[in-house]
């Protein structure tokens, strides 16, 4: 009787422990996401200068590869409950602060770039950090749902965010949306601070945890553990290649097919987009069925073979332009390809998550999982320069095919090397 309470008790409280971080994370993230649409629309009216906004996105994503390392080691050596919550607390206070600002002064070129800047490198370590806790706020049997949860989370704010954006924007200026993401990070820390950051305790294999920092020793320390380990270095090269060959194959090609090429309308391009979302969605609802009937490892490579059939598929209509295909049916067909790009994209990354989560020991979490994200941001910028200068020489269709083409031969040769059971406790020897 007595451990049937006890197992109650650590449910509820794994219970609360979800419905805490998944209200934080609401909060935070649609905040964040209808400020950035605003954001954006504010510095083109602002400058009417598309320079201006590439620099705006720029200082948002250099300071997530270059802090990720740090963050990490961070991560590994503090109070993880601590650390999340401040960093949420400093993004809210950040943002009151330019309120105050902008209610004496100009809201300028200047401040914005500096806002952004210190946001981003805040949000690199909240991400890091509540990555890496995971595992210790829910039991192995729900790191599976709450990973599922935040992906659905992330999806919903990507198609509601822009809606509430642009609808706000037209009401309101842009000081409010300044206010109102300050207050949903502040109210988003506090409710980090009432979640158990030590409600499942793993045991350390190696005792690196806590004591000084020495940042150029610890991240080697957690280099030297991600080579170590093959299952999750394999595991590690297949996210990096996604993200590499989604950048190059998809990410900026299609939209220039979809925009310049077919000449679909903005409308038809934004259900299209609205597509990947709604699919990653789907993906998140049932990855936990699909993987408790299926082998991951089978999965995975059914999975890797499926995505670079899609990116190939996504040039074909490219070729037969000439046919004077009606552009509803472009629409439809680029829609269904974006939805299952969603739906394959959450299959693989919510259990590769869940595996990097449950393997990697809490000493070395933080700074594998942030080495990982930081190799993953370097090759995305580099995929889709690439791919931009080269829909400049050769027909756009190329593109799509040939990035496929490659991922398909890629991972025929590294998925065959991995074995990968989502119960296994071998992954990392």
């Amino acid at each position: 009787m007595q451990t049937l309470s006890i197992s109650g008790e650590n449910d509820q409280k794994e219970i609360r422990n979800i419905l805490l971080y998944s209200t934080g994370k609401t909060i935070s993230i649609f905040g964040t996401a209808i400020f950035n649409f605003a954001l954006g629309l504010y510095v083109l009216k602002l400058t009417g200068s598309a320079l201006s906004f590439a620099v705006t996105l720029i200082l948002g994503i250099i300071p997530m590869i270059i802090v990720n390392p740090f963050a990490g080691v961070l991560v590994d050596k503090f109070n993880k409950k601590t650390l999340v919550g401040l960093m949420d607390l400093l993004n809210g206070l950040l943002l009151v602060s330019v309120y105050i600002l902008c209610s004496k002064y100009e809201l300028n070129l200047l401040i914005i770039y500096i806002t952004t800047f210190l946001m981003s490198g805040f949000t690199t370590f909240f991400g890091i950090g509540i990555e890496a806790a995971k595992p210790n706020l829910v039991s192995e049997k729900r790191l599976m749902n709450i990973n599922s949860i935040s992906k659905i989370i992330d999806s919903i704010s990507s198609i509601l965010g822009p809606m509430l954006g642009g609808i706000v924007f037209v009401i309101f200026d842009i000081r409010t949306f300044i206010i109102i993401n300050g207050v949903s990070f502040i109210l988003s820390g506090l409710s980090m601070l009432f979640i158990d950051f030590k409600l499942i305790n793993h045991q350390s294999h190696e005792g690196h945890s806590g004591g000084k920092i020495h940042f150029i020793r610890d991240i080697k320390d957690g280099i030297y553990y991600l080579f170590e380990r093959k299952g999750i270095k394999g595991l590690a090269i297949i996210l990096i290649s996604i993200n590499f060959f989604l950048g190059f194959a998809v990410t900026i090609p299609l939209p220039y097919i979809i925009n310049t090429v077919l000449q679909l309308s903005p409308k038809e391009f934004g259900i299209i987009q609205g597509a990947f979302p709604v699919g990653m969605i789907l993906g998140a609802l049932l990855v936990k069925k699909i993987t408790e009937r299926i082998s991951y490892s089978v999965l995975l490579k059914k999975l890797c073979f499926s995505l670079s059939i899609f990116m190939i598929i996504s040039g074909i209509p490219v070729m037969l332009k000439s046919l004077q295909v009606n552009s509803i049916v472009y629409a439809c067909f680029y829609s269904v390809v974006m939805f299952f790009f969603g739906v394959i994209i959450a299959l693989i990354d919510i259990p590769l998550s869940y595996v990097l989560q449950k393997e990697i020991p809490d000493e070395y979490r933080g700074r594998v999982l942030s080495i990982v994200l930081s190799i993953g941001k370097m090759m995305l910028p580099l995929a889709m320069v690439s791919s931009g200068v080269l829909l400049n020489i050769i027909p756009s269709y190329v593109m799509p095919i040939a990035g496929g083409v490659i991922f398909l031969l890629f991972n025929m040769r590294s998925s065959n090397s991995l074995n990968i059971e989502l119960t296994s406790k071998s992954i990392s020897t």
